[in-house]
């Protein structure tokens, strides 16, 4: 029976990627940063609730040892966690900017080094890192996210290189407009009301945001990819989640700056 690690867990879709997984018959280490708020999550069977908060360094050892001595092996680590920062630079504190890089970023980083000595041990394992469309394209006032998933997606196929020799595999995957939490607990936005000039951006980017969402893909949706992902066998590195995601993603591929930006900011439009 094959294990996967799962951070992020609790809601949206890591919890959906949880239940998929243990459904298929897989063991499942669902982490989280308050493992006690998700009981009905950790009474399935072979589901472990290990408490990790990506940017704990202790607490991402002390998962992973614990998910290995649960079920005895690792197969396959998702590194779902993470928040959207949106509002203008300079609305930010470097707080905010570095808590925003330390989830997104570092602690993809620190989660994946914890568990690359098992896997190379092993001579095998999977290493899916949840980016976004906003991996690969931007939209205003996103300076902080955006920033931090085109990073998820360079570490992850520089990673790509060095990690398939040693029979490790890296994925991505890039969802687009989901339903979940992401504008909730999982959003921080900042607007300075002594920046007025941003203003308009800010509601531009409603506006935007607002017809993107219209018809939202399920959290299900991407756990079924992310099913795809783990079980690939070939060397694909990348795969979307949603049709929105295969719409924007196919026209930035084969758009240039200006057509593309250009779409970007008709959507804007009043």
């Amino acid at each position: 029976m094959k294990t996967i690690l799962i951070t992020g867990a609790s809601s949206g879709i890591g919890a959906a990627t949880a239940r998929h997984f243990q459904a298929k018959g897989w063991n499942v280490i669902a982490t989280m940063r308050t493992p006690e708020n998700s009981p009905e999550l950790g009474a399935l069977e072979n589901v472990h609730l290990a408490r990790l908060d990506v940017t704990d360094a202790g607490s991402i050892a002390t998962a992973v040892a614990e998910g290995i001595e649960r079920f005895g092996k690792v197969d396959v680590v998702l590194n779902n966690a993470g928040y959207g920062a949106y509002g203008a630079l300079e609305a930010f504190s470097m707080e905010r900017i570095r808590r925003q890089f330390d989830t997104n970023v570092l602690g993809v980083m620190e989660v994946t080094k914890a568990v690359l000595p098992h896997f190379r041990q092993n001579r095998s394992g999977t290493i899916i890192n949840v980016s976004s469309i906003g991996g690969q394209i931007t939209f205003p006032l996103g300076a902080l996210y955006h920033g931090t998933k085109f990073a998820v997606e360079g570490l992850s196929e520089a990673l790509h290189y060095e990690l398939e020799p040693l029979g490790i595999r890296v994925r991505i995957v890039q969802p687009g407009m989901i339903r979940t939490n992401f504008g909730g607990s999982s959003f921080d936005f900042a607007m300075d009301e002594n920046l007025p000039d941003y203003a308009p951006m800010a509601e531009a980017m409603g506006r935007l945001f607002g017809k993107l969402a219209a018809n939202p893909s399920a959290p299900e949706t991407v756990a079924q990819v992310i099913w795809d992902a783990a079980n690939e066998t070939g060397s694909r590195l990348r795969f979307r989640a949603g049709p929105d995601a295969e719409e924007l993603l196919d026209a930035r591929k084969h758009q240039d700056d200006e057509t593309f930006i250009g779409g970007i900011k008709q959507m804007m439009a009043p």
